[in-house]
């Protein structure tokens, strides 16, 4: 595959293989070979095992468990390619890890995504290529372009082949935070928007306080754009269930699922959880509730037109 005079190499860490494999297929080759381990020590060790003199080079790697040594991984193959002549060198984070620190919330904070921009950018990347972004104002602190995917259209779309009729669907918020997320969602469904107001007394612990909208008899679809330790969406839908809702769905892009998550998840009211393969579900988070969308389709056509200097601003909104 050549353009341009350069040709197009993929390689991956050790984050998402399934995924970059997938991408690969899609685009017609094969992913490059590297070698991505540890030092004794623990020191992430890399080796390009190919030429890159001159290629367009797409590094896919979620910078997700472990996160540090992923984001390691994707710091320390960026300088190789580079110090190995690559022409262009695009960092591919299906899931980009600290964005939920994007601001300073209390005094004496860390804008940890912030830092990570610089950290990426310094190491020699031309550009980024992410999808849902917990804070899309993190497109800013980059000074190189960022393409920024959006995982809804595909979420949408298996609602619509789920369900037969969306007379009696509600899309719901689980909080203020993600409204306009939903609200996308549910203009695409073409059905009403219900919200959840909530406080939240500490990290991680939430408490529902009311729901904002009608939802007795409806089936209900959570809206989130990442699911951590799950308290949010099992407190909201178990919230939904006890005011009356027939039966609760929950969706992601990026199942992070720490922690108690899959515990909390499998216990509660939620019927379905559907998320986007942007980080690999363990064989412990396969569960049955839980339903992996790929997005593989999405990123390679991302990343080949990318690669031929073509526009991906239809890829935002459309499948």
């Amino acid at each position: 595959m050549n353009l341009h005079g350069k040709d197009i190499k993929i390689f991956t860490g050790n984050s998402n293989k399934p995924l970059a494999d997938e991408i690969a297929e899609k685009i017609g080759i094969p992913v490059g070979i590297a070698n991505v381990g540890r030092f004794s020590d623990g020191e992430t060790a890399v080796n390009i095992g190919e030429v890159v003199r001159g290629s367009d080079v797409f590094i896919i790697q979620s910078t997700c468990q472990p996160i540090n040594d992923n984001l390691m991984e994707l710091l320390v193959m960026i300088d190789a390619v580079k110090r190995a002549s690559a022409g262009r060198i695009t960092a591919v984070m299906p899931y980009f890890g600290y964005a939920r620190q994007d601001r300073k919330a209390r005094a004496r904070d860390p804008i940890s995504a912030k830092l990570v921009a610089n950290l990426l950018t310094i190491a020699g990347a031309d550009r980024i290529l992410t999808m849902d972004l917990h804070a899309p104002q993190i497109q800013g602190f980059f000074d190189i372009p960022v393409d920024h995917l959006l995982g809804l259209p595909i979420i949408a779309e298996y609602f619509k082949e789920k369900f037969d009729t969306m007379e009696d669907v509600v899309v719901v918020s689980p909080d203020v935070g993600s409204v306009t997320r939903s609200r996308k969602v549910a203009e695409r469904l073409d059905c009403p928007l219900a919200i959840i107001d909530k406080r939240r007394p500490k990290a991680n612990v939430s408490e529902v306080m009311n729901i904002i909208g009608d939802i007795r008899n409806k089936k209900v679809i959570l809206v989130d754009d990442m699911i951590d330790t799950g308290g949010t969406i099992v407190n909201g839908a178990n919230a939904l269930i006890e005011a009356g809702a027939k039966e609760v769905y929950a969706s992601c892009t990026h199942g992070v699922l720490s922690g108690p998550a899959i515990k909390r998840i499998s216990e509660s009211a939620i019927k379905e959880l559907v998320t986007l393969n942007t980080i690999t579900l363990s064989e412990e988070k396969k569960i049955d509730k839980i339903k992996s969308l790929s997005v593989a389709g999405v990123f390679a056509e991302a990343i080949e037109r990318i690669y031929g200097d073509i526009s991906i601003s239809t890829l935002f909104t459309q499948i």
